[in-house]
């Protein structure tokens, strides 16, 4: 059995990074192996902002990165400052900002790179897309 970090770099719509990052996740909890947790980097971070609307014909992959990381007991991390710089804020972000508002589903946990590198130390391998 492996132990993978998975970061996302792509956006939930607009490139097949994120949807090929989690097809990756569940072949490979299928397989049994563990996915240690998943980070979203850069524009990967628009993968938690919970205003997507998709049309009821189109994938939700928010919901679907939601699903895996309830059934699989895995960590989804946003890195802190890609989100900021995006305008992609947690509730607390928000307050520590004096935002009015917040988008980021509260599943995703606000977190910096050395979310990433603990992860990687834990870790047998790093997967990225």
């Amino acid at each position: 059995m492996n132990k993978f970090i998975v970061q996302v770099n792509g956006p939930a719509y607009g490139s097949t990074a994120s949807f090929r990052a989690l097809k990756f996740c569940q072949a490979a909890v299928f397989a049994g192996h563990q996915i240690v947790k998943v980070f979203f980097y850069q524009d990967g971070v628009y993968n938690s902002n919970a205003l997507n609307c998709p049309a009821s014909d189109e994938v939700n992959l928010q919901q679907m990165w939601l699903t895996f990381s309830q059934d699989n007991h895995t960590p989804v991390i946003n890195c802190v400052s890609a989100a900021l710089r995006r305008g992609v804020l947690s509730e607390q972000d928000a307050l520590e900002n004096a935002k009015a508002h917040w988008n980021s589903n509260h599943v995703f946990v606000m977190g910096g790179l050395g979310e990433l590198v603990s992860g990687i130390e834990h870790a047998d391998r790093l997967v990225c897309f």
